[in-house]
C-alpha cells in the first residue's frame, strides 16, 4: 500500500496521502463495493478520475483501519460523509496522488495540487488585489498554489457552497517556506473567522493544504 506520507495531527485528526501506482482492478480488489458504488464508477468511463475516486477510499479505507464497508457518501453541498461514523473527513487528488484527512472532532479540509506555470493565468480569478500584492504570492509559482490550496481547504472545511474563495477568503501576509503556516480571514453567514491552515511541498513537485478547526 503506498502510503508516501502519514500525519497524526493531533489524538484525533489524521492525514494521510497515497501515490497512486495501482491498476484499477488492484484498486477495485482492495474495496467492498455496493451496486450504487458500482454504477457510479461504471460512468466514469475509467482513467484518472476513476483511478483517483477508487484511491482516495481505498485510502480511507486504510486509515480508519477497517474490514468492515465504509459508507463514504457526498451531501447536497457535495461534501463527503461517513454514514456510520460520527467523524469529519475531506478528500483530494491531483495526478498521482490522492490525499485523506480524518477528525474525530474538528471540521477539516485538505487539498493537493500539482504545481503549474499556468496559475498565473488564472491568479485574479481567486485572489484580490491586495493579496497579489503580497511580496510572496504575487508572481510567485509556489506563493500561488500555496494559496489556492489553502482556500480549496478552507471551502472544503467549511462544506457548503456559496463560499467565494476571492470575496470571502482573505490570506493575510505570510512567509513563504516549502512548509509552513498561514492565517486567512473567512467571512462566514454567522460573522468572520481566522483560520490558520498549514501546507507543504513535495519533492516532486505537489502542493498540499490543510486546516483543522
Amino acid at each position: 500500500m503506498p502510503v508516501v506520507f502519514n500525519k497524526n495531527i493531533d489524538d484525533d485528526t489524521i492525514l494521510a496521502v497515497w501515490k497512486i501506482e495501482e491498476s484499477e482492478e488492484e484498486l477495485v480488489s482492495g474495496l467492498q463495493l455496493k451496486q450504487h458504488e458500482l454504477d457510479f464508477i461504471s460512468s466514469l468511463n475509467n482513467g484518472k478520475r476513476l483511478l483517483h475516486w477508487l484511491s482516495t477510499r481505498l485510502l480511507l479505507r486504510t486509515m480508519l483501519n477497517t474490514s468492515d464497508y465504509i459508507d463514504c457518501r457526498m451531501d447536497e453541498h457535495g461534501k463527503p460523509y461517513l454514514v456510520d461514523l460520527d467523524y469529519h473527513i475531506s478528500l483530494s487528488h491531483s495526478y498521482d496522488y490522492a490525499a485523506v484527512i480524518i477528525g474525530k472532532k474538528r471540521k477539516v479540509g485538505v487539498d493537493i495540487e500539482l504545481i503549474k506555470h499556468k496559475i498565473k493565468g488564472i491568479r485574479h480569478k481567486f485572489l484580490s488585489d491586495v493579496e497579489l500584492a503580497q511580496k510572496q504570492i504575487g508572481d510567485n509559482i509556489n506563493g500561488l498554489y500555496v494559496c489556492w490550496c489553502a482556500k480549496e481547504a478552507i471551502y472544503k472545511w467549511n462544506g457548503r457552497k456559496g463560499l467565494e474563495f476571492k470575496q470571502d477568503m482573505h490570506i493575510k501576509p505570510f512567509k513563504l517556506k516549502d512548509e509552513g503556516q498561514l492565517n486567512a480571514l473567512v467571512d462566514l453567514p454567522g460573522g468572520t473567522t481566522e483560520l490558520t491552515v498549514q501546507y507543504f511541498k513535495t519533492r516532486d513537485g505537489y502542493m498540499l493544504g490543510y486546516v483543522v478547526a
